[in-house]
């Protein structure tokens, strides 16, 4: 009998969920006994105090975190995110999550996540830049091209990196394009990098449907979160012919079985407008809930909002024949048991979303070499990397007979722990 339940249960920390998904690899892989509880913990977390002038002349002071996992293979790297509920287990699960994807990627970075306890939009332009650059200031002495590179993350742009970049820059008296990614290209970012996690997601779902032999001409696919993953994905999803028939935000879950003009909600949203503003002014689609949606019966499914949002309770709602991971550990270990039950493929966060951190890679040789590479150069080289990451862990989970996850979590695991061997660590 099909599992329908959809009462949410005890809720699993993202930092819970980051340590089981690497004990249960650790296991599998046999670590030592040292090198499991070195990997387990952070190399370094930083807390600091962001003190901000209002417009109207009153003080608040945000609480902001930097963590870096690991860098034994290379700077550590990852978003800064604005958000009310950023706490530093949350970054700590982050920054631990970013070093399994740049090692599944193959590129020389390891483990960094940032945020800000904050809700930008309760923040004027003036506000947002101010709590930038004091932010900026405090975990100056922690970042750097060559030490830790910021890039964008949930509710944070380019805008917010260029005022990174030339803090950090003023800071230390020259510029250093290379100490964020995520830049305008005016400033040294990489054409295609806005693109670029929606591109790789698109890439990653291509080479499972081709193990499947689904069609992407007229699939039918779903997004949960419209942001720069979910919003950029779900564009590119139907200009390669799949048919998207819902996309959510914060504020409502819209559907059209028949398709969403999805360039035209991309651009309402640019304009500032909220799905539900968008869907109650505009014909051509229905609100739905959130279990409606999850429950629609499309052939792919891409969770791009936050952590845990498909858990015990909804997985079993699910009918999916692929699910891909568009943000960070959007999948509990309990929706993983329900969801291998039901055989929906799922494409794990730490390769299906790897996209930005490549393309971030890509930004940052461009950034120190001088030299930078034109749009087609970069999705070309975006595409390559991530057929070969896919290619890896797909022969890694046939070759162990576990899952897609199971097998990221090998490859990452072990790519790491050599690094860490050859140190002499």
């Amino acid at each position: 009998m099909q599992e329908t339940r959809t009462e949410e249960p005890a809720p699993v920390s993202p930092l819970e969920m980051a340590l089981a998904q690497f004990d249960a690899a650790a296991d599998r892989l046999g670590l030592d006994e040292g090198l499991r509880h070195l990997l387990r913990q952070p190399k370094r977390a930083v807390s600091v105090s962001v003190p901000l002038r209002l417009d109207s002349g009153a003080l608040r002071v945000f609480r902001g975190y930097r963590v870096l996992h690991n860098d034994a293979r290379g700077p550590g790297k990852g978003g800064i995110r604005y958000h009310p509920d950023v706490t530093l287990e949350e970054v700590t699960a982050l920054a631990m999550w970013m070093t399994w994807k740049t090692a599944v990627a193959g590129v020389p970075f390891g483990g960094a996540k940032g945020g800000v306890a904050v809700n930008p939009r309760d923040l004027s332009p003036g506000e947002l830049e101010r709590l930038t650059r004091r932010f900026t200031t405090a975990i100056a002495p922690v970042i750097g091209p060559e030490m830790d590179v910021p890039a964008p993350d949930v509710n944070t742009d380019q805008r917010v990196m260029a005022w990174m970049a030339d803090t950090y820059g003023t800071l230390r008296g020259r510029a250093a394009p290379g100490v964020v990614t995520g830049k305008p290209p005016a400033l040294g970012g990489s054409l295609g990098r806005a693109e670029a996690t929606g591109r790789g997601l698109v890439c990653a779902v291509e080479e499972a449907a081709r193990t499947l032999h689904l069609p992407l001409q007229g699939a039918t696919v779903a997004f949960t979160g419209f942001g720069n993953a979910g919003g950029s994905g779900a564009l590119l999803m139907a200009e390669a012919g799949a048919t998207v028939v819902a996309v959510s935000d914060s504020t409502a879950c819209v559907y059209n079985g028949r398709g969403l003009d999805v360039r035209r909600l991309r651009q309402e949203k640019r304009r500032g407008r909220s799905l539900a503003e968008v869907a109650a002014t505009d014909g051509g689609m229905d609100v739905i809930s959130h279990e409606e949606l999850l429950a629609l019966p499309v052939d792919i499914l891409a969770p791009c909002a936050l952590e845990a949002e498909i858990h015990g309770g909804n997985a079993g709602l699910i009918r999916a024949r692929v699910l891909a991971e568009g943000a960070n550990g959007p999948t509990t270990p309990e929706a993983d048991a329900v969801l291998a039950e039901r055989g929906t493929l799922v494409i794990p966060d730490i390769l299906c979303n790897a996209g930005g951190v490549v393309v971030s890679y890509f930004e940052w040789v461009q950034d120190r070499q001088g030299y930078f590479w034109d749009e087609g150069e970069v999705n070309a080289r975006l595409q390559q990397v991530m057929c070969r990451a896919y290619a890896a862990v797909a022969a890694e989970a046939e070759a162990q007979g576990v899952s897609m996850r199971e097998a990221a979590y090998l490859v990452a695991v072990r790519r790491v722990a050599e690094a860490v061997a050859l140190r002499g660590v």
